[in-house]
């Protein structure tokens, strides 16, 4: 569209919005410098992902893409020594105590912290997902494959390419691809480096048990974007039919505006699993994982907590009992 024919009104919102969005960036650009400052003093390995790194590998500047917090990794044995750390600088847990987190999150391989001062949210993770289900990615892969990125005068440590077209087939299959600005970075990956070893990254997915998460993102960014797949996995987009079949589904809830619904909360990352017998396993799983909603359903003390593991099942048929009777009302 020509500039000059949009709206006013919409005009100087969009110009607005990019001036926050600069200053946001700018801060959270120096924040993250902070962080690997503090991590590599106290000599632990960390890396960062998405944010503001994804915005200046993929589209040339930390500004250019949307973001309200900073994503790190670090290895399982020094989570403890990484949260002391973030609490050095002035960083609290969102969700509360040590042994809170360790009895209600751990299962989601990653907790929040959150600066009082500035609300700036670091996720810290040690995985990429849940322990329910399968990720194209490891930990391990992660560690043995790092690069860095420019942030203002610092190399910050990051995923190697290969690793994040993983990660972004994996984090967008497991949120159902609900955000077009993840098939926007997706495409954008593919548009610029075609020369990727595409069918080995397709491979190191399947071998986690998720490659049709790589042909999905592939696909979504065909349908959506016209951005053509990679020509070496092709072939295997069009013989894929539970992928076709995902694709359809997906682009219709994301034009609709029905992805993201509270009825689709955590059973969107079973997209990860290609197979029923991982998908069986996962939903086990994650019915009997404890959560932060069986605690605040009912608060017992800590040396009950685990009651919820035999209380959780109960509540969760519950909690669908109800679901089926307010779209059977509806």
């Amino acid at each position: 569209m020509s500039w000059e024919t949009v709206p006013a009104a919409t005009r100087t919102s969009v110009e607005n919005f990019r001036r926050v969005h600069g200053a946001h960036s700018l801060f959270v650009c120096q924040e993250l410098c902070r962080l690997y400052e503090a991590f590599a003093k106290a000599g632990l390995r960390f890396a960062t992902f998405k944010g503001p790194t994804l915005s200046a590998l993929l589209h040339g500047d930390v500004s250019r893409r949307e973001y309200v917090d900073v994503d790190i990794i670090v290895p399982k044995q020094q989570i403890e020594d990484a949260e002391r750390l973030l609490g050095g600088l002035g960083y609290r847990a969102a969700g509360g105590t040590r042994a809170y987190r360790q009895a209600f999150l751990a299962h989601l391989r990653q907790y929040a912290f959150v600066h009082p001062d500035s609300n700036l949210v670091i996720d810290l993770h040690w995985s990429f997902t849940g322990t329910h289900v399968p990720f194209p990615l490891t930990p391990a892969a992660v560690w043995q494959d790092l690069d860095t990125v420019l942030i203002g005068n610092r190399a910050v440590p990051t995923l190697s390419t290969e690793n994040l077209a993983l990660l972004l087939a994996g984090h967008g299959t497991k949120e159902a691809w609900r955000c077009l600005g993840w098939i926007c970075d997706f495409a954008m990956l593919i548009d610029r480096r075609q020369d990727l070893d595409w069918l080995d990254i397709h491979g190191r997915a399947r071998a986690q048990r998720c490659g049709d998460a790589v042909l999905l993102a592939c696909a979504m960014a065909r349908e959506l974007l016209e951005t053509p797949a990679p020509e070496a996995l092709r072939g295997l987009l069009e013989t894929n039919g539970r992928v076709r079949a995902l694709v359809a589904g997906l682009t219709r809830g994301l034009k609709e505006g029905l992805l993201g619904l509270p009825e689709q909360e955590n059973f969107s990352d079973l997209h990860l699993c290609e197979r029923r017998l991982d998908k069986l396993w996962g939903s086990i799983r994650l019915a009997l994982n404890r959560t932060s909603g069986d605690y605040e359903a009912m608060k017992l003390p800590q040396t009950l907590w685990s009651a919820y593991y035999v209380t959780r099942p109960f509540r969760l048929a519950a909690k669908t009992l109800t679901a089926l009777g307010w779209r059977s009302g509806s």
